[in-house]
């Protein structure tokens, strides 16, 4: 199985040109599955609520989830991508899964970071786990990286490849994902931005470093701190349904959760 990240620097609130360039970048490549970054359409650094709103969408509608379907069936692969949802009312920080028939999952953020709390809703949906051509997939978004329980809650649910649309500007998780891959014995597909958004009274600048990671910790693809582009591996993800560590070991049979 191919699996892709892309790693953009969107302009703000150019929804359009941001999609076109992205189909543009991975029209050529061959990839089963690929993973955009956080927000990837619209940019991060929102001026307010309603700032967002008019840049957001329910869960299958809109211009982004229209050209991505159509590169999805055109490609004949899933997509997976962050956008801002409109839903009963409210407003969450959302990725989705679109399959190349167009069916979709929508994995809402559990983890809220800093000015996204004055912005989102909480996310509602949990954490899933889904299958596309045989593997088992499960989704979490950036700051979800921070609490180890996120990776160890899909890999409970049997995922075998956790991807990870990000925004991040903290230096920390492309080592920590490493850890949340081997501590699993998972693959993790995480896609972040590059560029640097000014706006709203802050500037933030994205730290890139994409990272597809096997589930013994080793990196099997990545992208620069200031690079655009695209990376693809081929991955076996049936390696992460052995969880040993030694022949007496195993990750999830070791676990004693009654002491935790």
């Amino acid at each position: 199985m191919k699996v892709a990240i892309y790693q953009n620097d969107p302009l703000f609130g150019e929804v359009e040109k941001n999609v076109l360039e992205t189909g543009r970048a991975v029209m050529e490549k061959e990839f089963d599955i690929l993973v955009l970054p956080e927000l990837f359409a619209t940019g991060y650094l929102f001026r307010h609520k309603e700032e967002a709103l008019e840049l957001a969408d329910p869960a299958g509608t809109g211009y982004a989830f229209g050209g991505l379907f159509q590169l999805a069936e055109i490609k004949n692969a899933l997509i997976i991508y962050g956008f801002p949802e409109k839903r009963d009312g409210k407003l969450f920080n959302s990725a989705i899964a679109v399959f190349p028939n167009g069916d979709f999952r929508v994995y809402q953020k559990t983890h809220l970071f800093d000015r996204e709390k004055e912005i989102f809703s909480p996310g509602e949906t949990g954490f899933f786990v889904f299958e596309f051509r045989g593997a088992r997939i499960g989704i979490m978004i950036c700051f979800d990286w921070r609490f180890p329980e996120s990776a160890r809650k899909l890999t409970l649910l049997g995922a075998q490849i956790i991807c990870h649309p990000s925004n991040l500007v903290l230096p920390h998780c492309p080592s920590a994902m490493v850890i949340r891959a081997l501590e699993n014995g998972v693959f993790t597909v995480t896609a972040n931005r590059t560029g640097i958004e000014n706006r709203a009274g802050s500037r933030l600048e994205f730290i890139g470093q994409s990272r597809i990671i096997a589930p013994t910790g080793e990196i099997m693809a990545e992208l620069g701190k200031d690079e655009k582009g695209v990376a693809i591996v081929d991955i076996d993800p049936k390696l992460a349904d052995n969880k040993s560590v030694t022949q007496r070991n195993d990750l999830l049979k070791d676990r004693r959760p009654e002491f935790y």
